[in-house]
């Protein structure tokens, strides 16, 4: 496990029931930084996560719930800065919403679970989906092994 999730009740790699916890006990269990881009969509800049150019067989799960979001033999090198996947580990892990900051119109992927802030998703990924998911690396904690199905 990457992050120390002892403070945390709501975290479970196990339990998919849906939360509903306020930002504000989020704000009193989440570390700043983690907190920051997953309750408040602000991202990590390019280049600078643990995960964005990391190749080593696992599975990726959200790190404010718990919930399996991605395994390792999904991950591709994108080149944008940030761990690209090219599709999530089942259909209700991560949930779509429509995000129009920043003068743009892009796609907003959360965590299925907990609703948490991941990144974004794009239409110029690899086949066989031709998707990119573009997440945050802080957002995502890693279990090294046989990425699980």
């Amino acid at each position: 496990m990457t992050n120390d999730h002892t403070n945390n009740p709501h975290y479970s790699r196990t339990d998919t029931t849906h939360l509903h916890v306020s930002d504000a006990e989020w704000k009193k269990i989440l570390p700043a930084d983690l907190y920051a881009v997953a309750r408040e969509q602000a991202t990590e800049r390019a280049f600078t996560g643990q995960y964005w150019d990391a190749d080593t067989k696992g599975t990726y799960y959200c790190a404010v719930c718990g919930n399996t979001l991605f395994k390792s033999d999904a991950k591709f090198a994108s080149s944008c800065g940030w761990p690209s996947f090219f599709e999530a580990i089942r259909p209700n892990s991560v949930i779509y919403r429509d995000d129009n900051s920043h003068g743009m119109h892009r796609t907003e992927v959360l965590c299925g679970r907990c609703e948490s802030h991941l990144g974004h998703i794009f239409d110029d990924g690899p086949p066989p989906s031709y998707k990119r998911f573009c997440m945050n690396s802080i957002s995502l904690d890693f279990e090294p092994g046989i990425a699980s199905k």
